[in-house]
């Protein structure tokens, strides 16, 4: 599986609603493909720790990485942060509320975002993307 394939799980995670999630879990998972999601809202710049930590929680929870494995924590969070620079250009200031797709299979790490951003009655949307290459045996 190619890091695009990955990367297309992810965005799929990330556009899934909540009912949709669970069946997206176990198609992935049949796959070999580890995958999570977690929902967020809230105003973008006093939350990216927050993002960046409920992510991270989520991606540990259901396996996607090993507790307390430095590499593996790091490359989430580089992920994170990758997606999050992406969405700061178009959504700095204002309040987002979305979710958070993650997904992995061997040495590919992939975190989507999927946000509208909200101003006014005016709501817009966007995506972040943040990749990863991890060493094949960090199972």
């Amino acid at each position: 599986m190619e890091s695009t394939d990955v990367a297309k799980i992810a965005l799929k995670m990330a556009l899934s609603t909540r009912s949709e999630e669970a069946e997206l879990k176990q198609t992935f998972r049949n796959m070999g493909v580890k995958v999570c999601a977690v929902d967020f809202g809230g105003n973008l710049v006093d939350s990216i720790e927050k993002i960046v930590e409920r992510a991270l929680v989520a991606a540990k929870r259901e396996g996607i990485i090993k507790e307390n494995v430095h590499v593996l924590e790091g490359a989430l969070i580089g992920a994170t942060r990758e997606a999050l620079s992406q969405i700061l250009q178009k959504a700095i200031g204002f309040n987002v509320g979305g979710k958070i797709g993650i997904a992995r299979h061997g040495e590919h790490l992939t975190v989507a975002m999927f946000f509208g951003v909200g101003f006014l009655s005016f709501n817009d949307v966007v995506v972040g993307l943040g990749h990863r290459a991890l060493p094949k045996n960090s199972n």
